[in-house]
């Protein structure tokens, strides 16, 4: 324990030493702290997934989880969807199922012997995106801005979409440790997530109003404001919980909500230490996920799951994007270029732990399998190809024009 948190705060150290170089060097926290997390798995193979098949990793994970949700729910700016709605529920309400039923499709082609409950929650560990190792691209002018702005939204409420699926999957698969039929396993997951639907409206709701109005009796400060939106997400989430909801749906509510009701000019100053606190987060699930990759990567792998995983990254997404933005006021190249920029990152890595944590055997180690190598081909194909997919982007408009 003591050398993984020395371990830990060096990487934070070193990369923060260095904050300026590595962004022009594109290269993020996570990708600093994933490589500490590798020499340490190096050091404690053999222990690795003892550790992370414990209750305490469970919660950590779950804590995790619903405070990035949070996080996401509240980062959405130009109104509930974007400054481009129609794209926004195009991908969130077609292309987001269509994707996850091609996922479990393909899986029941390459992955025989695994049931759709099982590769749904493979399907839900793998197919959300999240920008933790390609972060650049929601920053790079290079790329249209309604393109990013719509990147943005997507990431910001897929997790939020995806987490009740996954329960109801888990329950299937067999994550609560006995397998259940989809009526039982709708009637273990359909009430705590409408428990969580209440809890997370009702709390930030009540969080919003309060702050609200004592803010405008001037009885806060900056630092008394930022803090209520730490315990947002943690107040929600225990609270839900201990009514038997659903603790990550219940935070991600609350997050919505506060970010529709509170509206004032200092919102987002508001939210930056729960924005630092999530990015520490993020570097630390990055670490477990380095050493995670030494734990699966060390006695191989099938092709079977290697194709699987590269169809993830590529056609599984890209197609269902571009079939649900047929007819929206986009270019083809652009409707590409969204389905082609779906990084996998920290929501994967969270969904993946919490799936090898519930399930038991040779299925809980093909979904930690399938999200390290998904993962791991994202921060190569997108934190390392993003860039030369906005320069080719520039030169072909550029060309264009001339």
């Amino acid at each position: 324990m003591i050398a993984t948190m020395l371990a830990v705060a060096i990487s934070l150290v070193c990369w923060a030493l260095l904050a300026t170089k590595f962004d022009q060097w594109r290269i993020s926290a996570p990708m600093v702290t994933v490589a500490a997390g590798v020499v340490v798995g190096l050091m404690v193979r053999d222990s690795i997934g003892e550790t992370l098949d414990t209750e305490m990793a469970l919660h950590a994970a779950e804590v995790v989880l619903a405070v990035l949700l949070f996080i996401d729910a509240t980062e959405v700016r130009g109104g509930l969807f974007g400054r481009n709605p129609g794209a926004a529920v195009r991908l969130l309400l077609i292309a987001l199922p269509l994707s996850l039923a091609a996922a479990v499709g393909l899986g029941l082609w390459l992955l025989p012997g695994s049931g759709w409950a099982l590769l749904l929650v493979i399907a839900c560990v793998v197919v959300p995106i999240d920008f933790a190792p390609a972060a650049a691209i929601l920053r790079d002018k290079r790329i249209p801005v309604r393109v990013r702005n719509i990147l943005n939204v997507e990431s910001g409420y897929n997790d939020g979409i995806v987490s009740p699926i996954i329960v109801f999957a888990l329950a299937v698969a067999g994550g609560a440790g006995k397998d259940q039929t989809p009526w039982e396993a709708l009637g273990t997951a359909g009430p705590p997530a409408l428990k969580a639907l209440l809890v997370g409206a009702g709390c930030g709701a009540a969080l919003a109003f309060l702050t609200n109005r004592a803010d405008a009796a001037r009885l806060m400060s900056l630092q008394s404001k930022r803090l209520i939106m730490v315990a947002a997400p943690l107040g929600s989430y225990a609270l839900s919980v201990s009514v038997g909801g659903n603790g990550f749906v219940a935070a991600f509510v609350c997050g919505f909500v506060i970010h529709r009701v509170r509206r004032t000019e200092e919102h987002q100053r508001e939210l930056e230490l729960i924005d630092d606190i999530g990015f520490l987060l993020t570097a630390i699930m990055w670490f477990v996920f380095g050493a995670t990759a030494v734990f699966v990567l060390w006695g191989g792998t099938n092709w079977r799951l290697l194709l699987f995983c590269a169809a993830v990254l590529t056609v599984v997404r890209i197609v269902p994007v571009m079939a649900s933005l047929i007819g929206y006021r986009l270019t083809w190249v652009e409707d590409f270029l969204i389905g082609w920029l779906g990084p996998r990152g920290t929501t994967s890595i969270v969904f993946g732990l919490l799936a090898f944590n519930q399930l038991r055997g040779d299925n809980a180690e093909l979904a930690l399998s399938a999200m390290v190598i998904t993962v791991l081909g994202s921060v190569v194909l997108h934190g390392l190809g993003s860039p030369l997919t906005a320069r080719g982007y520039r030169r072909r408009m550029a060309a264009k024009r001339t």
